[in-house]
């Protein structure tokens, strides 16, 4: 038995995760209407207890997750597609922010009749997941902040992306631009299949959604340090060496190898990282339920 393997049962033993529940239980695809939109939300449902929440970050989709969905065999779990990419397209094309995202999770826990969720969100994913839990603590037992930006835009970040804007239509260049940006240096050069990942997932947005996205995500994001310091919810988080996000220093905080796209680069180590977050669920488990 591998060291991986060794985890999972550990997770599982302790947990209580009983070994007869339906780990075949297939995966369920849901569009639910939100006030964004059409949402796209994949589920695996095996047990009653909360299921794991995954939110992925700008310029992907679900499929992001899928190593760690694949190991997380014991585990309920859900992932949702971002507006504007993967199945998430029916969405408004103007006029909302972050904030407006926190609210369409937490609508989506609602009709899916969830009290509680353990999340881990992936850059933007995480972004939304702090402001989720800033309106409503109650429905989360924990979270795991992958490479998240939390400092507010500043004149510099705003005018880089308005003129990288002005390339996007040399879509090809402007990829690779982005992967320089995203990935960490060694991992980028070792491995290509992550650029040709990044150019299949960027292929599937229009110039106008990238804009968009940057504009909801980076350009126009507000400093959120004050509410990971009033953080009612048990957190971790996760950076790598080479990410160019800063530490949460309020937070414990797990280093990786790579860049700032860790579900990619980092996959055990995200994947040990869940498992992590799992655990620390499962200690403020309080079983509440929405008033």
């Amino acid at each position: 038995m591998n060291v991986l393997n060794l985890m999972m049962s550990f997770f599982m033993l302790q947990s209580g995760a009983s070994i007869s529940c339906d780990t075949t239980a297939p995966i369920q695809y849901k569009t639910i209407t939100t006030s964004l939109g059409d949402i796209a939300v994949q589920l695996k449902i095996i047990d009653k207890k909360p299921p794991i929440l995954l939110l992925h970050g700008v310029y992907f989709d679900h499929h992001l997750w899928d190593y760690q969905v694949d190991k997380l065999t014991n585990y309920s779990t859900i992932t949702i597609d971002m507006p504007l990419h993967g199945g998430s397209k029916a969405v408004k094309t103007k006029g909302w922010n972050l904030q407006d995202c926190a609210k369409m999770v937490l609508e989506i826990l609602d009709q899916l009749e969830l009290p509680q969720v353990i999340a881990i969100g992936h850059s933007w994913g995480s972004m939304t997941l702090l402001r989720a839990a800033d309106l409503q603590p109650e429905r989360f037992q924990a979270l795991g902040f992958c490479n998240m930006p939390f400092k507010g835009s500043t004149p510099k970040i705003r005018s880089k992306f308005r003129f990288q804007h002005i390339v996007l239509g040399f879509r090809t260049f402007y990829t690779k631009q982005v992967a320089k940006a995203l990935f960490g240096k060694k991992i980028l050069k070792d491995n290509p299949k992550l650029l040709a990942y990044l150019q299949q997932s960027m292929g599937k947005l229009t110039a106008k959604e990238v804009r968009w996205t940057d504009k909801i995500a980076i350009i126009d994001a507000e400093d959120a340090s004050q509410k990971i310091r009033t953080l009612k919810v048990p957190t971790i988080a996760l950076k790598g060496e080479e990410d160019y996000v800063a530490a949460p220093l309020q937070l414990p905080l797990l280093m990786v190898k790579g860049g700032h796209v860790s579900p990619l680069e980092a996959k055990e180590d995200v994947l040990a990282f869940i498992f992590k977050v799992i655990a620390l669920g499962e200690q403020n488990d309080t079983t509440r339920v929405i008033k």
